[in-house]
């Protein structure tokens, strides 16, 4: 195990950060890649690093770094950590310690995938099957384009880096900042990689939750989407749902049960699984009340009310009530508390006093997200047709709510857009979406969105986060995104 730990944490980036290592551990992954069962190892750690203990990427810090700077979120009244109520207030900086570490652990986890891309094919043949071989370093590219997808939708502008350190020497460590092209070119070079990985449906029951050939095509239509080369990501999209692989699940409820984890609909999530080998879900305590006795919330993570979102969903929307919770009896005194909306996605009740062991997973994405891309796709590549009203009304009539198609008939292509924006919104709240739908479309709607939602020092800067200070302390070569220099 203490071989396995060091071969996935080893490596700083030197792009981002001083390598304080003993360089003598670098031969660590020359004696750890030897066969097929440490390559499995390997890339099972870079798949942790989405979900590790604490606040990791997908265990709270998308939330608190990044979701906060929207019209949904708020930090909550037990948010006291600065830096968390400066995001929530667009008053942050490049001091901030949560750009940091969205910064540094992207490239931690990247670098990890690196190293296995470099090294499961070294292994020899009679230590390991080419088919697994093959496998694992697809999945380990899948990984890495997730990571880069993030970044480059984050900070504009980052370093691409593609190889495990090979030496100490400051010329080499230190990467400059490639053009956001150039960071969506190898995305999507690494996600044709990951298409060829097995077919959902395809893993042993151990393997469930890794990342298939459908997770690759829905993500690389993600891509395609947020470039909005949209004739790509409708056809990537229509890949996916005519491939049969997924299904909306009946009832919404079912996204987030844990009894249905890694069902029809989900197409790649971060698993959690508390009392266990895994961290559990924070966010299902960050949102949980602290009113209710023997609840124990920590209630850091608040819904934003002048945003309006609550108020957003029509009359017998199932999402709300799933979404979010406004009653609940204590399991200490037995009484009937009422509040504030809270989120509730993620509350587990199968462990009632101790939310931070929630065995529920959060979507990176899944089904219902591959039809209202396609919608959105075919709306914008030739208005609202009759496909892109029935990939919207599928997610719209599992939700119980009326068609589109019969309240709304023959919507302009503006007004279309609106209303899968407006979708989005209300179907993927609180899985760290909706920061990323507001700066796709750009820095005036982003403006716009967060000052009538009462978010009145959002700027256009705001539609990229800072190149962290001690980032730009440790490595020369990089430099300021030009709209946060002086601020």
């Amino acid at each position: 195990m203490k071989r396995i730990y060091i071969a996935a944490v080893l490596i700083l980036l030197a792009a981002c950060s001083r390598l304080d290592e003993n360089p003598e551990a670098v031969l660590t992954t020359d004696n750890f890649y030897s066969n097929e069962e440490e390559a499995k190892a390997a890339v099972t750690a870079a798949y942790r690093k989405l979900y590790e203990s604490g606040q990791s990427l997908y265990n709270s810090l998308f939330q608190i770094g990044v979701e906060m700077a929207t019209d949904d979120y708020e930090a909550g009244p037990r948010a006291r950590n600065a830096h968390v109520r400066a995001i929530s207030g667009l008053t942050h900086d490049a001091s901030n310690d949560r750009m940091e570490q969205l910064w540094k652990q992207s490239y931690d986890a990247i670098n990890v995938s690196n190293i296995a891309i470099d090294r499961i094919p070294l292994i020899a043949k009679d230590r390991i099957t080419e088919s697994v071989r093959s496998r694992l370093i697809n999945e380990a590219k899948f990984l890495r384009a997730l990571h880069y997808f993030n970044l480059v939708r984050w900070f504009g502008a980052v370093p691409v880096v593609l190889h495990e350190p090979s030496s100490l020497d400051a010329d080499a460590l230190y990467v400059e900042k490639s053009p956001e092209a150039a960071v969506y070119a190898q995305i999507i070079r690494d996600l044709q990689d990951a298409e060829n990985l097995p077919a959902p449906g395809d893993y042993s029951t151990g393997d469930i939750g890794r990342a298939t050939a459908g997770s690759a095509k829905s993500l690389l239509a993600k891509v395609y989407l947020t470039q909005q080369d949209w004739q790509r990501a409708a056809a990537k999209s229509k890949e996916v749902i005519d491939r049969g692989w997924y299904a909306l699940f009946p009832d919404f409820a079912d996204v987030f049960n844990v009894s249905r984890k890694n069902g029809s609909e989900h197409i790649f999530s971060a698993q959690f699984q508390g009392n266990g080998g895994y961290q559990g879900n924070s966010l299902a305590s960050r949102s949980a009340p602290n009113e209710v006795p023997g609840i124990n919330g920590d209630y850091a993570d608040a819904l934003h009310k002048q945003g309006g979102l609550y108020e957003s969903y029509g009359e017998g929307d199932s999402r709300r009530a799933v979404t979010f919770v406004t009653r609940m009896q204590s399991p200490a005194d037995g009484s009937v508390y009422t509040f504030e909306p809270h989120f509730h996605k993620y509350y587990d009740p199968a462990v009632t006093g101790n939310q931070s062991q929630s065995s529920k997973n959060l979507p990176i994405i899944r089904y219902a997200e591959v039809l209202l891309m396609y919608a959105e796709a075919l709306n914008e590549t030739a208005g609202p047709s009759a496909a892109a009203y029935e990939a919207i009304d599928a997610v719209r009539q599992r939700s119980g709510v009326q068609r589109l198609q019969d309240i709304a008939p023959g919507l302009t292509r503006e007004a279309f857009r609106d209303s899968v924006f407006q979708e989005r919104r209300k179907e993927f709240v609180y899985e760290y979406q909706r920061w990323f739908d507001l700066v796709r479309r750009g820095p005036d709607y982003y403006v716009k969105t967060l000052k009538a939602a009462g978010k009145t020092l959002a700027a256009p800067r705001h539609i990229h986060f800072p190149t962290p200070q001690r980032e730009l302390n440790l490595n020369p070569k990089l430099k300021q995104d030009p709209l946060w220099v002086n601020y």
